[in-house]
């Protein structure tokens, strides 16, 4: 017999002696009944021991009191499940957070503990913040609750500016949206204090959408915590898009990958070309009154006009529109002589303006006109690949180099 034999055989005839209350092979080893103590009343919390609302400015200070004792394990998280970050000394006798509380919250930390003689020991201590003096990054979310398009973006606004990097993340992260059904998107940052949100790919028809923050008390720099922003909630309808044919001077509309109508259309002549890409429609208005002067043109000269328009619907800040435009009909279908806009029969423009709605997708293609920009003159979030919308996100770690917004102002273009 070897000798793992014998030692396995000695062990199995003691099974019934260990149900009494023997300790394993080895009479000299500690239960594994053994209850750890509680090591509350050998451990001090500092200015979280006692006060009402604990300063979230000040770190978490953790002491072992008793002679011997040593602090093994620390778990401190917030009610939100965020757990706090610490550093434990050398000698196990204190623990002490390396980076700021959560401001207006409750934490619950729960301490491991080795008395003198090796025995465990576990407590749990619960505490409130109080509010912080500290400036506050307040967040607006848009658009509005409501339904929308499959193209519509969800914007951020902060109120401070955040420009750091690891100071990005912070509030980034913090941010979420949730949809059902699920899609992978993601954030991306406009500029210091805006932040924009589109899925990978369009949103699916008929998804609902929560858009929800869960900065507020959380330290973003120094001097600097997350606020308040209220809950929105969205959807999307169906998946309505245009493709506007600029050279072909026609515009095809699509309801849920299916091309209901194709319609004779004038966009933008030489000097007043309308924009190449997709633009997320902005807003729609029965009539509207267009002026040249609103876009530059001088009064009195002889692409001055005035004049009321009828079923617009808006693409850019800068004035492009989709409306109806009867005193050029002659010209739908086979030449472009428009300001800037997609012009079309009434009858055409009325009917697009009832099926269309915000956050639906008009796409311009095959014209000489610049480009659609990503931001500050609407919605062209479109015309960024994926590699380029996850650049200008913090968490993604590639960088900010990307398109920064121009101020949008209300200028509309026939």
């Amino acid at each position: 017999m070897t000798l793992s034999t014998r030692t396995a055989l000695r062990c199995s005839l003691i099974v019934a002696p260990l149900l009494a209350g023997l300790t394993a092979c080895g009479g000299d080893a500690r239960s594994l009944s053994e209850q750890p103590y509680d090591a509350l009343e050998h451990l001090s919390f500092g200015g979280a021991g006692g006060a009402a609302e604990v300063n979230p400015d000040d770190p978490l200070k953790i002491s072992a009191r008793a002679a011997g004792a040593r602090i093994t394990d620390v778990v401190a998280t917030d009610s939100a499940g965020r757990r706090l970050a610490g550093e434990l000394s050398a000698d196990g006798r204190d623990w002490r957070s390396s980076g700021p509380l959560t401001a207006g919250v409750d934490y619950t930390v729960q301490v491991s503990t080795e008395n003198g003689d090796g025995a465990p020991g576990r407590g749990e201590h619960s505490f409130r913040t109080g509010s912080s003096e500290a400036d506050r990054v307040d967040v607006t979310f848009g658009p509005d609750a409501g339904t929308y398009g499959v193209g519509q973006p969800i914007t951020a606004e902060l109120s401070e500016e955040v420009s750091g990097t690891a100071e990005r993340a912070v509030v980034e992260a913090a941010l979420q949206v949730s949809s059902e059904p699920e899609v992978e998107g993601a954030w991306h940052w406009v500029d210091d204090k805006e932040l924009h949100y589109r899925p990978r790919e369009y949103w699916p028809a008929n998804t609902r959408i929560s858009v929800s923050s869960q900065l507020a008390g959380v330290p973003i720099a120094d001097g600097l915590r997350g606020g308040e922003a209220e809950t929105v909630e969205l959807r999307t309808g169906d998946r309505v898009e245009a493709v506007a044919d600029i050279s072909a001077h026609t515009m095809t509309v699509y309801q849920d990958g299916e091309a209901i109508r194709t319609v004779p259309i004038t966009t933008g002549k030489e000097g007043f070309r309308t924009r190449n890409g997709k633009k997320v429609v902005l807003g729609q208005e029965p009539n509207v009154r267009m002026t040249g002067t609103s876009i530059g043109i001088p009064a009195g000269s002889a692409e001055s006009y005035d004049m009321d328009v009828q079923w617009a619907t808006r693409l850019t800040w800068s004035g492009e529109y989709v409306h109806g435009a009867p005193w050029s009909a002659a010209s739908h279908g086979s030449a472009n002589v428009s300001h800037g806009c997609t012009g079309m029969s009434t009858e055409n423009a009325e009917w697009f303006f009832d099926l269309i709605k915000p956050g639906d997708v008009v796409e311009h293609v095959n014209g000489d006109g610049e480009d659609m920009a990503p931001f500050g003159n609407g919605f062209g979030e479109w015309n960024l690949s994926w590699e380029e919308w996850l650049a200008g996100s913090a968490l993604a770690e590639q960088g900010d180099d990307h398109a920064q917004p121009t101020a949008g102002r209300l200028r509309p273009s026939v």
